[in-house]
């Protein structure tokens, strides 16, 4: 079977930038995808200057796009890199990258199933990754961050660091913490989500944060009533269909970039 004109079509970055090679092909929706994830995860306040959002590469799973370092508010498809996953940059591009790609490296390692991630340091987040009370689901929405959500420590490990996870072995570590799970947290640090869809991520990136506050909330007024096992199940197989996931997207889409984004995703000519 030949393929698709999509499939053909090459990344292009829209700014000339000297110097920067072409990264390979990929599907324009692909590209497009991933800075729309950039600007929603930061319109929502899970992003801000800090934090980064990464897919693997759609045709050559030893690999993954992510921006180069970067406010992912800021990020057009010109600012894409494409990396191994031991973390080597393929093509060139001499523009930095995010000290912290090991993270997005180490999960597509361990994890066939994970066709994204993002790490951020959400604020409402932080908290339960500094002490001794669980991040557990209080409502639907949120059932996709599952019924345990571990934590990861470095220093366990690796000692007194910067926090910042810059090798292979580091990121091998917290993808061990991590699992199978969707969520985990990094002490003092942040947490990273995992999702077989850019789409996934960024849902699930939303409603932890959210769950977050709504639960430190409700540990003010009493005993909490956490969703059960049947429950987050339940849930999160509804929130995972296409029908409950376009929707959302498609809102914050709207609410980040606005009706017409294909000139905002591509940067100024």
């Amino acid at each position: 079977m030949g393929r698709s004109p999509l499939q053909h079509a090459r990344f292009r970055p829209a700014r000339e930038v000297s110097a920067v090679p072409d990264p390979g092909l990929v599907e324009p929706i692909t590209l497009r995808e991933l800075v729309i994830a950039n600007r929603i995860l930061a319109h929502e306040g899970i992003l801000d200057a800090f934090g980064h959002v990464s897919v693997r590469h759609p045709e050559e799973p030893s690999h993954y796009l992510i921006a180069r370092s970067l406010g992912p508010e800021l990020v057009t498809e010109g600012d894409l890199q494409r990396f191994t996953l031991q973390g080597e940059q393929v093509g060139g591009d001499p523009r930095p990258p995010y000290a912290e790609r090991a993270i997005h490296g180490a999960i597509y390692e361990g994890r066939a199933d994970s066709m994204a991630v993002c790490h951020n340091h959400a604020p409402s987040v932080l908290p339960f990754g500094v002490t001794h009370v669980p991040l557990r689901p209080i409502f639907h929405m949120a059932s996709l961050i599952g019924p345990e959500v571990p934590v990861w420590d470095i220093a366990e490990a690796f000692g007194e660091t910067d926090m910042l996870v810059r090798t292979i072995e580091q990121g091998r570590s917290l993808a061990r913490t991590l699992g199978a799970r969707r969520v985990a947290l990094m002490r003092g640090h942040g947490s990273v989500v995992v999702g077989r869809t850019l789409r996934e991520v960024v849902m699930t990136a939303i409603y932890m944060e959210q769950n977050a506050r709504l639960q430190a909330q409700a540990a003010s007024l009493g005993d909490i009533q956490y969703l059960t096992a049947g429950e987050i199940e339940r849930a999160s197989a509804m929130l995972l269909r296409s029908l409950a996931s376009d929707r959302a997207w498609e809102t914050w889409r709207r609410r980040a970039i606005g009706a017409d984004s294909a000139r905002e995703v591509k940067g100024a000519s």
